[in-house]
């Protein structure tokens, strides 16, 4: 019998002969540049809209060269000086050659404001040191004392020695109520001066309490608008989205006409009898105002969220534990109140987020005792110190993300249903 050899199968191929292998790899490459393609113009929106102005944020608030880059003598002078050297006759020498170019070049404010924004009353020093810096004689010490005796002062010269450097953990000291003491330990402010934290909990409260009375608000109305019939659940949902048709400040200005002094409300509560003229409700100007007008604002955001998920509850899960001897009370508890926990989640995570970050309300209707901590990042950023409102955003943006990972951790973000 004679030996047949096996035939080899011949290699796969397309109707224009390319290897069917090469075919395949070839149109997933395109299909994965086709699909880069379509993703670059959110890609690059996302990175000059969101994470640039981040970056430059956070480098700002560790970033200031306003002493360092004017005053390259003195910044020398304590590179070669450990922490704690006393100030001698060189480190005199070094600052009143600073400070002659300062004046030359008109600068002396500038360098003067770095310091005053972890010393204040400083920038004073400098402006006038730098006036008279042309006819200080040595020994520059007892002249500069002459001048004027702060400059014989540890804490000022310990605050130029941390400025000295363009990257400073200064920003983040004072936004923490802490400062520099003389020997470099870090310290807390005064009382009187403790403000940022006081803030930053202030915020979180108020907002984690305006996210607390939009859940008790909002969520019977989600019920409703998820049981009614159409055509009534149509015009109550027209009700909850009429406050996106309308401009925030037209909104908050006619709180402002409602909640003031003689305004609506109160004049209407005189003339039922309820309140007598003298005894007219503060409602603005304080934090009551800043609460009613931020739930208002709010709510549809926690209303939402919450109807997207009992909407697709069957009320026959309702029916069945009824049936099996269920009270109404044991069947929202075990039944209907678990399958909105996604609802309630999303809900209290949008309010409470745009909560905290919330500026124009309050500063409009909360008058001093219902500011936020936006407000005054708003103040720095547009009248005081660049620098310190990075820093203190930097902060917001840190607790706002710790609280989304302890979300994550106790709750699940795969829980998470916005509609």
């Amino acid at each position: 019998m004679a030996d047949t050899a096996p035939i080899a199968a011949a290699p796969l191929t397309t109707a224009d002969g390319r290897p069917l292998a090469e075919a395949l790899v070839a149109a997933q490459a395109r299909s994965r540049r086709r699909a880069f393609l379509l993703v670059v113009p959110l890609l690059l929106f996302v990175i000059l809209s969101f994470i640039l102005p981040i970056g430059q944020m956070l480098h700002r608030s560790i970033y200031h060269d306003g002493f360092s880059s004017n005053a390259p003598s003195v910044s020398a002078w304590f590179a070669a000086n450990p922490q704690g050297t006393e100030p001698d006759e060189a480190a005199f020498a070094a600052l009143v050659e600073d400070l002659r170019t300062m004046q030359a070049n008109r600068t002396a404010g500038e360098a003067g404001t770095r310091i005053n924004y972890v010393l204040p009353e400083s920038r004073s020093l400098f402006t006038k040191a730098a006036r008279e810096a042309k006819d200080l004689q040595p020994p520059y010490r007892e002249a500069f004392l002459a001048l004027d005796p702060k400059w014989g002062d540890p804490v000022l010269w310990e605050a130029m020695r941390a400025s000295a450097s363009p990257y400073t953990f200064d920003f983040y000291i004072v936004a923490t109520d802490f400062e520099r003491a003389g020997d470099g330990s870090i310290v807390r402010v005064t009382e009187n001066r403790q403000i940022y934290v006081y803030l930053f909990i202030k915020t979180f409260l108020l907002s984690g309490l305006i996210t607390l009375i939009c859940l008790v608000i909002g969520f019977p109305v989600a019920h409703l608008l998820a049981t009614l019939p159409m055509a009534k659940a149509n015009l109550l949902m027209i009700l909850v989205l009429l406050p996106f048709w309308t401009s925030l400040l037209v909104r908050t200005t006619s709180w402002m006409a409602l909640l003031q002094g003689e305004g609506v409300i109160n004049d209407l509560l005189v003339w039922i009898g309820a309140i007598s003229q003298e005894g007219r409700l503060r409602m603005i100007n304080n934090q009551t105002g800043t609460i009613i007008v931020m739930t208002h604002i709010l709510l549809p955001f926690m209303i939402l969220p919450l109807y997207s998920v009992m909407k697709v509850i069957p009320p026959s899960y309702a029916r069945a534990a009824r049936s099996l001897g269920a009270t109404s009370w044991t069947t929202f508890r075990r039944i209907y109140l678990p399958q909105t926990l996604p609802g309630i989640g999303a809900g209290a995570l949008l309010v409470f987020i745009l909560a905290v970050g919330y500026y124009i309300t309050p500063a409009l209707v909360g008058g001093a005792d219902g500011q936020l901590i936006s407000n005054l990042i708003d103040f720095h950023m547009d009248k005081s110190n660049w620098s310190l409102a990075a820093a203190l955003s930097a902060m917001l943006l840190v607790g706002v993300l710790v609280l989304y990972w302890l979300y994550d951790r106790l709750i699940g973000i795969d829980n998470l249903k916005l509609g």
